[in-house]
């Protein structure tokens, strides 16, 4: 009977979950750095722009505090927020059957760690391998910690940037530059392309709104939209 291999090293699995999640590296570094310059242009302080980073760690909450800081009531931002990221339920219910045997220690890091492009490294992984052990969590593991790295970096150098910029200069219109450039690439169906469309129509018709309530209004109405369109498929 032939011997089975060992199974790969955490260690190992670790660093290919780090060289899996580079390619993507290359394009989150520069919003980090949008990010940051923009934080100390909607007047976030230094210290709390770059502790978002490190505590929040979610890109499109943190872009969409640049903008509602200092126009929207707090509970507004956290709200509209909580509606743009709901995404992260899907994340995390169709990645928790390859993570099920995990003690509560790493399934609370690895959490933490959910982020887009991490989970679109992982999930590709787990769909290949069928893995669902200690090695599994340390491709995860790899892959979250680098995207948390850069981040982390990207948003430092920004800060610098912005602290060093001239007050004058505008820098609203970088923001919505940033959301193109994430969202286009991911329309890839019908029920995300429609989602996109109807955000954008209500964005725009209630565009006057007080305390931006049509950003919320528009990512709310968008999600179920979409969801409604993928439903009938």
């Amino acid at each position: 009977m032939a011997e089975q291999p060992n199974p790969p090293s955490l260690m190992a699995e670790f660093w290919r979950g780090v060289r899996a999640e580079f390619p993507l590296l290359i394009g989150v570094a520069p919003f980090g750095m949008i990010y940051g310059v923009l934080a100390l242009a909607a007047g976030i302080p230094v210290a709390a722009a770059q502790a978002m980073s490190a505590v929040i760690f979610a890109g499109s909450a943190q872009f969409i505090t640049t903008q509602l800081y200092a126009a929207t009531p707090m509970l507004l931002t956290v709200l509209t927020i909580f509606v743009v990221n709901l995404r992260h339920l899907l994340y995390s219910a169709s990645i928790a059957p390859y993570l099920q045997n995990l003690r509560p220690g790493w399934k609370l890091l690895l959490a933490y760690l959910l982020t887009d492009e991490a989970y679109a490294v992982t999930i590709a992984e787990f769909q290949r391998s069928a893995n669902s052990g200690r090695a599994s969590a340390g491709f995860f593991l790899g892959a979250g910690l680098a995207l948390w790295g850069t981040w982390q970096a990207s948003t430092a150098v920004g800060v610098f940037l912005g602290a060093n910029l001239p007050q004058n200069w505008s820098l609203d219109f970088t923001l919505a530059l940033t959301f193109i450039a994430i969202i286009v690439p991911t329309l890839k169906d019908r029920g995300v392309v429609a989602a996109a469309i109807i955000a954008s129509l209500i964005a725009v018709f209630s565009g006057g709104l007080p305390y931006k309530l049509g950003l919320l209004l528009a990512a709310l109405l968008g999600i179920l939209g979409g969801y409604r369109l993928e439903e009938e498929k």
